[in-house]
């Protein structure tokens, strides 16, 4: 083996040993997205529940909080709770909306799923997921939050538990209410 062989074969071990490194030590549930900071898509579709037609746009000038969901997602049914606290924390500020987006599901499954598990909230289906794809949905549930300027401000992937949901009430919905730039949670 040439010494430029053995040279070009540690600087590929080297840089393999950079990607492991960083892999391990990096959080799998950041997924970067281009949309923060970017207009929201407008999304318009029926309610589940209702049927009728439900636009992103009936809410402009308001924090908006979008939950994409499916009745088959086991990490969907482990944050439902906590996303029923989270309305119930903000439902009476007049700014706030929370929206939730049915994805790739079947209308009776996603409507026993809010029937065994209760809503408080409207929840549009996207019947073709062009929804999710406007917004660069990776699976569910996956979380937004838009402020009243229509701007993405904030995106998670993940159920909203724990330190998530005290980062999303506190450090994202909270502030942006008030009309204070959120900190950058992590």
């Amino acid at each position: 083996m040439t010494k430029s062989s053995q040279l070009t074969l540690v600087i590929v071990l080297l840089g393999l040993f950079a990607l492991f490194y960083q892999g391990l030590w990096g959080d799998p549930r950041h997924i970067p997205t281009v949309l923060i900071g970017t207009d929201a898509p407008m999304v318009e579709g029926p309610d589940v529940e209702t049927g009728e037609t439900i636009s992103l746009e009936q809410f402009k000038g308001k924090v908006v909080l979008l939950n994409f969901w499916a009745s088959w997602c086991y990490e969907c049914k482990v944050e439902h709770e906590s996303v029923l606290q989270l309305h119930k924390l903000f439902k009476d500020d007049p700014n706030f909306v929370m929206l939730g987006i049915n994805y790739q599901d079947k209308l009776p499954d996603a409507q026993q799923y809010l029937k065994e598990y209760g809503t408080t909230f409207a929840h549009m289906r996207d019947l073709k997921g062009q929804l999710a794809i406007d917004y660069g949905v990776y699976g569910v549930p996956e979380t937004f939050v838009i402020d009243q300027q229509g701007k993405i401000r904030y995106k998670y992937v993940g159920p909203v538990t724990g330190h998530m949901y005290t980062t999303i009430t506190q450090k994202v919905i909270a502030p942006l209410l008030k009309g204070q730039p959120i900190s950058t949670p992590s």
